[in-house]
């Protein structure tokens, strides 16, 4: 049978609508295949061509209709109308029931489904449409009416009666994945699977158990899906690399941190407090009497005048000249304002404030929204203009996002207002800068966007936010900052008028005209505040030794290069752990030999002469990559990562160890490098590594070796510490893990945080017990997040740690901490606190010591 054309009509009288141009990216993506949609002007669908009625939905707003060649034609009645239940239309065919050329399908309440739907545009979509070649034969935005010839199918050489199985010939595939990103997909999960679309060159459609979809192009698509952690969702790739594009997505979902996510305890000085974690509500003082209370979001104490501000949006002309004019106006201020974003965002990349880079990123990818951009043209076309357009796209996503159930999406409110504000200010005269306050000030307003807090912070003395909430992206900034910052304090503090305030983030108020003695009680505690930051800093570079004379190294934990200079500056002794893995994530192929020995050289170069302990690549789990495959595990966890995953994949072992030599090597005799194995659970897995480094070192002429050191993650390494201390020349305890596979609680499950902790008693017999069996052989220090503690860190300290590993933020602080520990104090309390039941207990016997311990020598 030769090529065949056929022809299809109107189902109803409508403007035409190009189905790239349908609100709902199933259609727009053409996900479920090719074809056109209309804007119906009648209340009548009927059939584009004869065939057999192959399926009717049971809410009576979809047909199927399958013609004489055997292809499926999709009429969807309006977008989102399977919500409706079949309210308002009224079906006259059934399943198997023959059709002609224009016999009616169904009629409808056009009124009532044009105020409940999203959307009246109905697609007319080919569902099998892999030998056959769709035209349209009207133009966009056209008025046709029923009947008319709408756009013709050419069949290839085998068209027959059998329907086709497939879409069309583009590559896709279709994955149901697991979502284990502890904040479900949020702004920056969603930029991310929009950058890895982009890479892979798909088209990625996620579908929720609800059966709604978005395209990844659309950021506030993806958001409207409400997707959070532990639920599934449905992702079809279609493109170039479809199963390639599905790994790096499925890596992404099921990692149970965010890559490069800012750390919520940074810049903050935590003193000698029991728990590092920011806080969100206010402590056990109870706040005066007046006092308003909001959840914390970085802690401080501000005694400073109060300045209101509000960020109205700017004046702007609400009618357009023209749809042609206008659209073309609003595609030029996004083009322009992504200019400025990605500026902004790489600026900050360069300044190392990685907090501001993910917001900035997030911004980006809400300019780059179609579906924002679609809901802009479609108000244009009402007659807005193009400012009044995005405004009006803005608030409909604003609305959607509020009736949300999820806290998270919720906040990214500010996002949206942030680009909405920045867009408009394009065609206005207004001048955002004239909403001015004081040098110092505590600024108090309704919300504030992330680009007009960076751009005015460092004139802020606190920031007191009547909504909001402690993972905003604005919250992440401020803590970023170390500015004192209280977010969701209600409406009432709009209100507030005082010549002077107390802001008191510690303790979570914000206090309007303190009294005298207020006033002299928080200048008291800020200042004692202030100078103990200010004597850590001023001696952040000298060592930290205690009461008692011992020594204790205080090493950097980073995750790039640039990080290592940040943690010099700060006063490191060496880095104790350089997490090679931020290397290898966020991208599509293993770093080359040469781009690792460049990172790892300028590492080096940093500290030099100083210990640089640059960990393996540690793969599995909470980390992956779509690159690296390894052999399913029910339970990652405990599955093939670590030191375990180099018997799957010793090419790439031989590749960073190569990367590692040639860096130490270039380094000359200063150098200090140290190399670390994760996860591992006996000394042949470290002596097989060694003799891998020694054989790499010959084949490259190397003879100086750098250290070889493991990690103590797991019961079995502590327990047999001193056996692998005979094959190592350091030990490193990751706390976070060891705490988790001790108490058999996974450290990324909420319901389990407060009770995985790093001086529960059982951790604390294995900490002591790797320090007894190996501390005399070799160091043994720790890099997991509990040395960041201070408590913590001086019982570490006092059991006998050589060094401890820590955020750079944290070095002053906690060096300060130590030169004030009397450790035989300490000493004496460990058999007492063996003998606890639990953390609580624990924490209970060391009260008085904190206590003791937080007092500032004269």
């Amino acid at each position: 049978m030769t090529a065949t054309d056929l022809t299809l009509t109107a189902p109803v009288d409508g403007i035409v609508v190009p189905l790239d141009q349908v609100p709902d990216p199933v259609f727009s993506g053409e996900t479920l295949g090719p074809g056109i949609a209309l804007d119906p002007l009648g209340n009548t669908l009927h059939a584009p061509c004869s065939g057999v009625i192959v399926q009717c939905a049971r809410t009576r707003h979809a047909v199927t209709l399958r013609d004489d060649h055997g292809l499926e034609w999709l009429l969807h009645l309006g977008i989102d109308t399977v919500a409706l239940d079949g309210e308002g239309i009224e079906l006259l065919v059934r399943e198997g029931q023959a059709v002609s050329e224009g016999d009616p399908l169904c009629t409808y309440d056009i009124d009532a489904l044009a105020c409940r739907a999203r959307a009246l545009i109905t697609p007319l979509v080919l569902t099998n449409a892999e030998r056959a070649t769709v035209h349209v034969l009207a133009p966009p935005h056209q008025r046709v009416k029923a009947g008319q010839p709408l756009l013709t199918v050419r069949l290839g050489q085998h068209a027959g009666t059998a329907a086709a199985p497939a879409l069309d010939d583009t590559p896709r595939a279709h994955r149901r994945l697991h979502i284990r990103l502890p904040q479900g997909i949020h702004a920056r999960p969603a930029a991310r699977l929009r950058a890895l679309a982009q890479q892979h060159e798909v088209t990625l459609t996620l579908t929720n158990d609800q059966g709604q979809s978005a395209d990844a192009k659309s950021l506030t698509g993806l958001l409207g899906l409400s997707l959070g952690n532990n639920q599934y969702v449905d992702v079809t790739a279609k493109g170039a690399t479809p199963e390639a594009a599905l790994d790096a997505v499925e890596a992404l979902l099921a990692s149970t941190h965010e890559a490069h996510a800012p750390d919520a305890g940074r810049a903050q000085d935590t003193s000698l407090k029991t728990n590092s974690d920011v806080k969100t509500g206010p402590d056990d003082q109870e706040a005066p009497e007046h006092a308003l209370v909001g959840q914390i979001a970085s802690e401080g104490i501000v005694l400073a005048p109060l300045a209101r501000i509000e960020q109205a949006l700017p004046e702007v002309e609400p009618q357009g000249v023209s749809p042609k004019t206008e659209t073309v106006a609003l595609r030029e201020a996004l083009t322009a304002l992504e200019h400025d974003i990605t500026l902004e965002r790489d600026q900050a990349r360069q300044s190392q404030r990685r907090a501001d880079a993910d917001v900035f990123e997030a911004h980006l990818a809400l300019v780059n929204d179609p579906a924002l951009f679609e809901a802009a043209v479609k108000a244009i076309e009402d007659g807005a203009s193009a400012a009044h357009g995005w405004r009006r796209a803005i608030d409909q996503e604003l609305e959607t996002l509020a009736r949300s159930d999820n806290a998270l999406l919720r906040e990214r409110n500010d996002d949206l207002r942030d680009v909405q504000r920045r867009l408009m200010a394009r065609f206005s005269h207004d001048n955002e800068g004239s909403a001015t306050f004081p040098e110092g000030a505590i600024v108090v307003a309704d919300t504030m966007t992330p680009s007009y807090f960076v751009e005015r912070a460092s004139r802020m003395g606190g920031l007191a936010l009547a909504k909001g909430g402690t993972t905003s992206h604005l919250a992440i900034l401020a803590r970023a900052r170390g500015l004192p910052c209280l977010v969701g304090l209600g409406a009432s503090v709009l209100d507030v008028t005082a010549e002077r305030a107390l802001l008191d983030t510690q303790h979570g108020y914000l206090l309007a005209s303190p009294t005298q003695d207020q006033q002299a009680d928080a200048l008291d505690r800020q200042s004692a505040l202030n100078e103990r930051r200010m004597k850590a800093e001023a001696n952040a570079h000298q060592r930290a030794i205690t009461l008692g004379g011992t020594e204790i190294g205080i090493y950097a934990n980073i995750g790039t290069a640039e990080e290592a200079y940040a943690a010099a500056e700060s006063g490191a002794d060496g880095i104790g752990l350089f997490r090679s893995e931020f290397l290898f994530l966020d991208r599509d192929r293993a770093p080359s030999a040469a781009d690792q020995q460049d990172a790892y050289a300028r590492a080096l170069a940093a500290l030099p002469g100083k210990p640089v302990i640059i960990r393996l690549l540690d793969i599995g789990a909470d980390k992956q990559v779509p690159y690296v495959q390894a052999p399913f595990a029910p339970n990652p966890a405990l599955g093939i990562r670590g030191v375990r995953l180099w018997q799957h994949q010793p090419e790439l072992l031989e590749t960073q160890l190569d990367a590692l030599l040639r860096a130490g090597q270039d380094a000359g005799p200063d150098s200090n490098l140290h190399i670390m194995v994760p996860m591992v659970t006996e000394a042949r897995e470290l002596a097989w590594v060694r003799k891998r480094m020694e054989a790499r070192a010959s084949a490259l002429g190397i003879e100086r070796l750098p250290k070889l050191g493991a990690m103590i993650e797991v019961p079995s390494a502590a327990l047999n510490a001193g056996t692998l201390a005979a094959h190592a020349d350091f030990l490193s305890i990751g706390t976070n893990d060891l705490t988790q596979y001790t108490l058999a609680m996974d450290r990324e499950a909420d319901a389990l945080a407060s009770f995985a902790d790093a001086l529960h008693p059982a951790v604390l017999r294995l900490i002591k017990e790797t320090i007894d069996q190996a501390g005399a052989t070799c160091p043994v220090g720790v890099c997991g997040g509990a040395a960041a503690e201070t408590l913590a860190a001086c019982v570490y300290a006092a059991m006998g740690v050589a060094e401890l590993s820590v955020e750079p933020t944290r070095i002053a602080t906690l060096k300060q901490a130590l030169r004030r520990l009397d450790e035989q104090t300490l000493i004496a309390m460990i058999p007492d606190l063996l003998r606890q039941p639990d953390a609580a207990h624990v924490r209970a016997r060391l009260a008085d010591f904190s206590l003791t311990a937080t007092e500032t020598p004269s």
